[in-house]
C-alpha cells in the first residue's frame, strides 16, 4: 500500500505554522509544501520534531498528515511520516494508522527516549515494531534527545531488519560509530543526515542524503548541494558546505524550530512565527542574523 520511497537526497521536515488565533494554519502548510518540493526537495516528512509534533492535538495531527499526503500525491514525492515513542505497544498503534494514507512511504520512528533500554532492547523494539508496521521504518538515532547511545554493531544489526530501510543519523557531530557503519552498510539500508551542520561530511562517508530543517530556507541550495557531490564537483559542494553550515549555525541558535519560524515569517511565508509551549518564540537578535546571512549568500551564491 505503499508509495515510492526515495532516499537519494533533501527531504524537508516541515514546520507546524500557527495562525494568530494560535491555530494550525493549514494554507500555509499546504504552500510551504508545494513551495519546497517545487525548490527540489525529493520528499516530505510530516510530524517529525520540527513539526513541535508533541504539543499538537490528535486531529491536528491527523490533519497535518492528510494536508502532505495530498501534496506529496499531486508531485509523486516521498512522504515519511514522524511514528512512535518510548513504549512498543503504544507505538504499533502509531504505526498501524498509517495505513489511512496509501501517501505514506516510511515512518520515521526515534530510539526510545526516557526509558533508556539497552542496545539489545532496542533491537527488539524496532523487530517488533517492523513486524506490526504498514510501512517501512527509519530509525530516528538522536542520542542528545533520546539519552540513548547505541554503538555501530546496534546500528548495523537494526539495519539488517528486513523492515528497516534507513537511519537518519543525528548524533550532534561525526562519532566513531558513524564511521563504522558507514564503513560497512547492510545491504539495502541507507544512512541518512540528520544534523544539518555536517550534512557534507556526512556525505563523505556515504550518505545518501538528508532529512534537514534548515533546508527550509534553502531548499534549492541544500539539494544544489547534494547534486554537486554526486555528480563530482567537489569545489562546488565545499563551497556550498561552507555557506550553509554557517546558515545552518545561525538558524539553530534557539531552539528548534524557533529561529528558522522567525525566518520563514520574516521571508513572508508563514503568517506568524509563533510556537506552541514550553517553547517560546526566538529572539529577534537570533532571527535577525540568520535572515542576514540567508540573504548575504544568495546574493552571492547564484
Amino acid at each position: 500500500m505503499t508509495s515510492h520511497l526515495a532516499l537519494d537526497g533533501i527531504h524537508v521536515p516541515l514546520i507546524t505554522p500557527f495562525g494568530t488565533n494560535g491555530q494550525v494554519a493549514t494554507d500555509a502548510l499546504e504552500q510551504l509544501a508545494h513551495q519546497v518540493l517545487e525548490d527540489g526537495a525529493i520528499g516530505l516528512v510530516a510530524l517529525g520534531t520540527t513539526a513541535e509534533t508533541a504539543t499538537l492535538t490528535q486531529q491536528e495531527r491527523r490533519d497535518i498528515v492528510d494536508i502532505c499526503a495530498g501534496v506529496c500525491r499531486a508531485r509523486g514525492a516521498s512522504l515519511i511520516v514522524g511514528a512512535g515513542n518510548n513504549d512498543t505497544t503504544g507505538s504499533v498503534g502509531v504505526l498501524e494508522e498509517l495505513a489511512r494514507w496509501p501517501e505514506v512511504s516510511a515512518a520515521l520512528v526515534p530510539v526510545p527516549y526516557f526509558t533508556r533500554p539497552s542496545n539489545a532492547g532496542v533491537v527488539a523494539h524496532f523487530t517488533h515494531l517492523q513486524e506490526m508496521s504498514p510501512v517501512p521504518l527509519i530509525v530516528y538515532h538522536v542520542p542528545y534527545r533520546t539519552a540513548c547511545d547505541l554503538d555501530a554493531a546496534t546500528l548495523t544489526a537494526l539495519g539488517r531488519l528486513p523492515g528497516v530501510v534507513a537511519v537518519k543519523y543525528a548524533a550532534g557531530g561525526i562519532d566513531a560509530p558513524a564511521v563504522e557503519l558507514c564503513a560497512d552498510l547492510p545491504a539495502g539500508f541507507v544512512v541518512l543526515a540528520g544534523d544539518d551542520l555536517f550534512l557534507v561530511p556526512m556525505l563523505a562517508l556515504g550518505s545518501t542524503g538528508g532529512i534537514l530543517a534548515s533546508a527550509h530556507v534553502a531548499t534549492s541550495d541544500f539539494v544544489d548541494l547534494v547534486n554537486a557531490w554526486e555528480s563530482g564537483d567537489l569545489d562546488r559542494a565545499r563551497a556550498l558546505g561552507q555557506v550553509l553550515s554557517r546558515l545552518s549555525g545561525a538558524l539553530f541558535a534557539e531552539p528548534n524550530p524557533t529561529v528558522i519560524k522567525g525566518v520563514l515569517h520574516a521571508l513572508g511565508r508563514i503568517p506568524t512565527p509563533n510556537v506552541r509551549l514550553p517553547l517560546l518564540p526566538a529572539s529577534r537578535v537570533s532571527v535577525d542574523a540568520a535572515f542576514e546571512i540567508y540573504r548575504e549568500y544568495s546574493e552571492t551564491l547564484l
